[in-house]
């Protein structure tokens, strides 16, 4: 499929967690937040990690509950697939929905992030690295990476602490990705700014755009997610004719909304070839440095 204009216009959430009424609540935000995106002409929008945390408050008894919270939360992601698939084709927009958990054939649970393409298709990357707090929910980790053809370009998700480690990133570059996506959810200031030094060193490494959204506000009758700071945001190498200070946007800290953005991917191929310094190329210069595509698994969302 060709686009229209070589500009790719990303929107990134600032997302506050609300404690709503019933599905119907959720699904009513969920089409508020997508339209207000799409008429901001974005074509790519990103929610973050454990947004879906939020569906808990369907259900009293798992409110102050963590186990049932995990198992109510996973039942409703499930519900709401229909709902995120009709917004995505409405709209003509691609949809990365707030993680949450997934619940296994073998009663175990994994941090899941979808992604919706206008045609209704959709494919997931579950988390592959757990934090200690979700070790001590019992939160697994995912088993395979992926990146996904889309007609916006290949893809990549590395949520939240994923992001914090560079051959995740890496494989999925060498696996095709110009963008990376960086779901994340953060109760501190400086658990955000880990995730955000990732994400601008992951760009700057592998020569692709980065993009962060957050859970923000408090959500007391969640435990799972009762604190979340931080900021969305886009960055990418710093280069004098592309970004020179490596941000291509970034929100207002706390502040709910979108942060929307245009973005070359175009240009951003060509620096990596002719950029003033071409970290992704000389990668492979590093001492102990291999091959990591092979990690990846390459799903068509087209």
């Amino acid at each position: 499929m060709t686009r229209a204009s070589k500009f790719l216009r990303i929107a990134a959430a600032q997302y506050p967690l609300d404690r709503l009424e019933g599905l119907a609540g959720y699904r009513e935000k969920l089409a508020r937040w997508v339209a207000e995106a799409a008429a901001d002409g974005a074509e790519l929008l990103v929610f973050p990690e454990y947004g879906a945390m939020e569906y808990a408050a369907i259900d009293a008894a798992s409110t102050g509950d963590l186990t049932q919270s995990l198992a109510v939360v996973s039942a409703a992601i499930s519900e709401m697939v229909p709902d995120h698939v009709d917004a995505a084709r409405r709209h003509g927009v691609h949809i990365l929905a707030a993680s949450g958990p997934c619940r296994q054939a073998d009663g175990s649970f994994v941090n899941r992030a979808k992604l919706f393409a206008p045609s209704g298709v959709y494919g997931w990357q579950d988390k592959l690295m757990m934090t200690p707090f979700e070790k001590d929910w019992g939160i697994s980790a995912g088993r395979c990476a992926r990146v996904f053809d889309t007609a916006l370009g290949v893809i990549g998700i590395a949520i939240c602490y994923d992001s914090e480690f560079p051959l995740v990133a890496r494989a999925m570059c060498e696996a095709g990705a110009d963008i990376i996506l960086v779901p994340s959810c953060t109760e501190y200031v400086s658990g955000f700014h880990r995730v955000r030094t990732a994400a601008r060193a992951r760009a700057l490494e592998n020569g692709c755009v980065t993009v962060q959204s957050s859970t923000i506000g408090q959500a007391e009758w969640c435990p799972a997610v009762d604190r979340n700071c931080g900021t969305a945001g886009m960055f990418a190498p710093a280069e004098h004719s592309y970004v020179d200070t490596g941000i291509i946007a970034e929100g207002v800290a706390d502040v709910a909304g979108w942060t929307v953005a245009n973005v070359d991917l175009a240009r951003l191929r060509e620096l990596r070839q002719s950029g003033e310094m071409r970290n992704a190329g000389d990668w492979p210069q590093q001492f102990g440095a291999a091959p990591l595509a092979g990690y990846v698994a390459r799903i068509s969302l087209c």
